[in-house]
């Protein structure tokens, strides 16, 4: 059996599926519609599907890691973004350092947990 793969795409649910689709749109996702009720959000090679669906058990305990090569960069162009300001819902952490690296989290408007975060060297 070989064993390769190209990629792992998450499914989401959304509390409000157009609001959730906004948020993702300027957050700097690209979009692409595939139904009514479910969208393929990329950047680069990375992507997950949105889907309108939701769970609150679910929605609750879903967290996703996305890995960065600077997290200060990358929290600095989060701020710039202003998605707490747009986005009632929206939280966004200060970056905490752990002995594994650092982090920020972002809650999207439905909820869900994103640890974004950046490793050490080794």
């Amino acid at each position: 059996m070989t064993k390769s793969a190209s990629s792992i795409r998450p499914f989401l649910g959304a509390k409000d599926f157009m609001l959730s689709r906004a948020f993702y749109r300027d957050w700097g996702f690209i979009e692409s519609v595939l139904s009514p009720e479910l969208s393929v959000f990329r950047i680069d090679q990375l992507a997950f599907y949105l889907q309108d669906a939701y769970v609150k058990d679910w929605i609750d305990n879903t967290m996703v890691f996305l890995e960065v090569e600077n997290i200060e960069n990358y929290y600095n162009e989060l701020l710039a973004l202003n998605l707490t300001g747009k986005y009632k819902e929206v939280k966004l952490s200060v970056i905490k350092v752990d002995h594994w690296g650092s982090e920020c989290f972002l809650h999207d408007p439905s909820g869900i947990l994103w640890h974004i975060g950046e490793f050490k060297s080794k």
